[in-house]
């Protein structure tokens, strides 16, 4: 169904893997189009309880296509790469959850980036608006943007800091340079470290784990909590978990979730379909 990426369902995992190995898997319009495409039929369907993505080669993503960034400099880019320049909508203006990468904040399954390589210019948002990040030693982050005469593009300047701080951020921001699998893990940008060999299989793991012992409607309710109330003051926040709280005491899973535990068995949890 592709031409640009890669997408396999293999219960509880669907896999997205950028695939233009031969450009580093470089961003387009296109790739923007088939990847928010995988990431609905990921969430539609029920034998998905986490999504992976990953890139074919050995990068990660290498950022906006160079052709793409020359066509868009000199005005000749087409309508779906130049849409890469604005809002998705053509607004410039999106609400929180509705722009270029913030939408996979809103996104109910946990989605973890399998950083295999480097990943460079726009994918920096991309891979920062994911759940989570599994580094390999091979892992690279270079934002890139002041060396093109660009800024903190699609929310990094919000999501950036968010993970390391506001001086650690500037310091990437300004400098460019390159960050390491070491560093990265350090600084907050990574999740965990594994060996090459290991980076999909330790994924997988993960995401079987959550499907074996966690309730998916509960992730989803607080994959929202943390990403909406980080925008709202304590006592707001508490507020609204109060309310989510007294919901989940109605749910099927609460029941099942206490059931299990006294009687000593693994939960059984319905999955999620939207």
């Amino acid at each position: 169904m592709y031409d640009v990426i890669e997408y396999a369902v293999d219960d509880p995992v669907a896999t997205i893997t950028l695939n233009r190995p031969d450009s580093m898997n470089a961003w387009t319009g296109k790739m923007d189009h088939e990847i928010r495409d995988a990431i609905a039929r990921a969430v539609a369907d029920p034998a998905v309880v986490g999504i992976v993505v990953t890139g074919a080669g050995r990068a990660f993503c290498a950022g906006a296509d160079m052709k793409l960034l020359d066509n868009l400099s000199s005005g000749s880019a087409d309508d779906a790469d130049a849409s890469l320049a604005d809002g998705p909508d053509g607004s410039g203006a999106p609400g929180d959850f509705d722009g270029r990468f913030g939408y996979l904040l809103d996104v109910p399954k946990p989605i973890i980036a399998a950083v295999n390589g480097a990943v460079a210019g726009m994918a920096y948002p991309f891979a920062l608006s994911c759940d989570l990040r599994v580094l390999c030693p091979d892992s690279l982050f270079v934002t890139a943007f002041a060396q093109r005469g660009l800024i903190a593009e699609w929310g990094l300047g919000w999501l950036l800091p968010r993970l390391v701080g506001p001086s650690v951020a500037l310091d990437l921001l300004m400098s460019s340079r390159r960050v390491g699998a070491d560093e990265a893990l350090a600084i907050g940008l990574g999740n965990y470290l594994v060996e090459s060999d290991e980076l999909l299989a330790f994924c997988r793991r993960y995401v079987e784990q959550l499907a074996s012992s966690c309730s998916p409607a509960s992730i989803a309710v607080m994959k929202r909590q943390v990403n909406e109330h980080f925008h709202r003051g304590l006592g707001a926040a508490e507020a609204a978990a109060e309310q989510l709280m007294a919901d989940s005491f109605h749910r099927p899973d609460f029941a099942e979730g206490v059931r299990s535990f006294i009687e000593k068995r693994p939960p059984q949890f319905a999955r999620l379909t939207e």
